[in-house]
């Protein structure tokens, strides 16, 4: 298997398998979390139409988990300002507790992953990723 390949499917994995604990105890799926978050730590993010374009998650998938948030009270619904056909998504106080569990346990996914690296390791790993995020955003691009 190809190793970048690999290094993808385990650290999703990996990310997966720590949330999973933390969607139990709060009864999300891990879906309708990746939403929250991505909401919560994306504020210029706020249609599911960014959910599916950015996070890649199914349109159908990003419905049904969003209607649920908002059932649940996690999310509202509410009339962009400056377009009345669009539908903001905006996380509500409910969801603020689990906002902050999601946000402590991904700084400890992200801490947990960096053990053992200096910082000047770390500086090189980033601009790296930042280099094979333009390339595959150039990629995608060309695919349009």
């Amino acid at each position: 298997m190809n190793r970048g390949l690999e290094f993808a499917q385990k650290t999703a994995l990996a990310y997966h398998a720590v949330c999973k604990p933390l969607c139990q105890k709060l009864g999300l799926t891990q879906t309708a979390f990746d939403i929250l978050m991505f909401l919560a730590n994306n504020p210029g993010c706020r249609s599911a139409r960014d959910i599916v374009e950015i996070r890649h998650i199914k349109a159908n998938l990003v419905s049904v988990n969003v209607d649920r948030l908002v059932r649940e009270g996690y999310l509202a619904r509410r009339t962009a300002e400056n377009d009345r056909r669009k539908i903001e998504l905006t996380c509500t106080p409910l969801a603020q507790p689990v906002i902050e569990q999601g946000r402590t346990m991904q700084k400890a996914f992200f801490q947990h992953l960096l053990e053992g690296m200096d910082e000047g390791t770390q500086a090189v790993f980033f601009a790296a990723i930042e280099i094979i995020d333009r390339n595959m955003d150039a990629l995608l691009k060309e695919a349009e």
